[in-house]
């Protein structure tokens, strides 16, 4: 890190580590860059947010590189992670806990990889989960969520282009999937397990690649 790549604009590739909040590695990169280099003012965002118990690739980017955030949001997005059938939560993640679980024992491997193409296409029809920092009446929907309250949530149109099921060891499920921006993965994981007819919530989830930018090319060392 040099203030001239800073005054002319600068991409990071950060790994983001689990439970931190997407504005978490922002702020922390925001406070070295000023601490470093005695700045009053320094512009520095996210092209995409990750959710704390997600893993994987944050894009963030400082200075004149800001511009780049709604070109890079565009880009198509690759995840890895892990369903767990069987059981659902509120949050379709593990930030919330299990309820309505269900048996497996008639659930194959077959009915698992099958249920996949359902949601391969152009277009499908997505409702994000309420447990989300999208915003309604100028509120983020998860301190509606969080104090008990009911709350109407606007379903959006997202794109599904591969959903692979790579490992399964019921009632766990690994996969791979390739999708458009604004698409939820844990609204994926709670429809696959609609759809199977036993529930499901996301158990882990690694970001690998937004557009071209990769995984394997992070760097989190200015979060030292």
């Amino acid at each position: 890190m040099n203030l001239e790549d800073i005054q002319e604009g600068k991409i990071y590739l950060i790994d983001k580590p689990l439970d931190w909040t997407s504005f978490d590695v922002v702020n922390k990169i925001k406070w070295k860059i000023k601490r470093n280099f005695n700045l009053r003012k320094i512009k520095v965002g996210h092209a995409g947010t990750l959710d704390p118990k997600a893993t994987g690739l944050l894009i963030v980017c400082v200075g004149k590189a800001t511009k780049q955030i709604q070109q890079i949001q565009d880009a198509s997005k690759q995840y890895s992670g892990e369903i767990k059938l069987g059981v659902e939560t509120p949050s379709y993640d593990t930030e919330t806990e299990e309820v309505n679980h269900k048996e497996l024992s008639h659930l194959q491997v077959k009915d698992i990889e099958e249920a996949t193409k359902y949601f391969i296409g152009d277009t499908i029809i997505q409702k994000p989960p309420v447990y989300s920092a999208l915003k309604k009446e100028g509120k983020r929907l998860y301190e509606f969520a969080r104090k008990g309250l009911a709350v109407e949530i606007p379903s959006r149109e997202i794109s599904i282009y591969d959903f692979k099921i790579t490992k399964v060891k019921i009632p766990y499920v690994e996969f791979v999937v390739h999708c458009s921006k604004g698409t939820y993965i844990r609204s994926l994981a709670h429809d696959f397990g609609q759809k199977l007819g036993v529930g499901g919530y996301l158990t882990k989830l690694r970001r690998e690649k937004i557009g071209n930018y990769e995984i394997k090319d992070s760097d989190n060392s200015i979060l030292l």
